[in-house]
């Protein structure tokens, strides 16, 4: 495909249209623990309310992954910011949900949907809660975006093609049926991926995926996000946004690959 001089180039080399979005945050377990965090998961609760007081200072409102997609299709995304949380930790109905109630913001929450109840079992650190199907039905209950991490937590990337299947695709019927709604989203756990991942998102019927890290635009089906560590305070917030952007913008002069 060529394009001529100092045009966007708005497609991938397999026709798909690049997203360029707002800025996507990343957040794992909302936890005033002590314990030791060795995977860094875990941010403090009024760490989370002074990231949104921030934000807030800034001009910008958290909303859930879906919402800020629906606003990109209609132009109107400006002032708006991504809010997602992975692995679906019992915590974000203790601690994280009065937060974004507090400052009237909605987020995403990806959940394990075959560990319901349970822990997390894939790390080798300290175990957390993992919400039940009560749980989950509470977030959706609130506003909130839920969204699938497939049923295991498993790395996808060169996985035989029904286990593929089937971490990717059973876990939202699992999803689907505990909240009786449609489950629009996907995320590749570590953000691991591959085409056969991406392709199997596309199959299963999602209508968005995201990664994690990596902030050059990919399409529909890997989007960037920007982690936040457990002591992020305002400068590094701050950089984490001003980076995304940049990489948003830089994208619009460079052509595909």
């Amino acid at each position: 495909m060529s394009v001529p001089p100092g045009t966007v180039q708005d497609l991938d080399t397999a026709g798909r249209r690049r997203m360029r979005i707002p800025p996507v945050l990343m957040y794992h377990s909302i936890c005033a623990s002590e314990h030791p965090d060795p995977h860094r998961i875990r941010v403090a609760p009024d760490r989370l309310d002074r990231h949104l007081r921030l934000l807030r200072r800034l001009g910008l409102r958290g909303v859930s992954l879906a919402e800020l997609l629906e606003a990109e299709r209609r132009g109107a995304a400006d002032g708006l910011v991504g809010l997602t949380f992975d692995d679906g930790y019992a915590d974000f109905v203790e601690h994280a949900m009065p937060v974004l109630a507090r400052h009237g913001v909605t987020a995403t929450l990806y959940v394990v949907a075959g560990l319901l109840g349970g822990q997390n079992a894939w790390d080798d650190g300290p175990r957390l809660g993992l919400l039940d199907a009560d749980g989950v039905r509470s977030v959706a209950a609130a506003g909130h975006e839920v969204g699938s991490h497939t049923m295991t937590h498993a790395d996808l990337r060169g996985l035989d093609a029904g286990i593929l299947r089937h971490e990717v695709g059973e876990s939202r019927r699992v999803l689907e049926d505990v909240l009786q709604a449609e489950v629009p989203g996907f995320c590749y756990p570590w953000g691991r991926f591959d085409a056969a991942a991406a392709d199997a998102a596309r199959a299963a019927g999602y209508d968005h995926a995201c990664v994690t890290g990596d902030f050059f635009p990919g399409d529909r089906f890997t989007l960037p996000r920007a982690y936040v560590a457990p002591g992020d305070s305002a400068p590094q917030l701050l950089a984490k946004l001003a980076r995304f952007r940049w990489r948003m913008r830089g994208a619009e002069t460079t052509p595909a690959r």
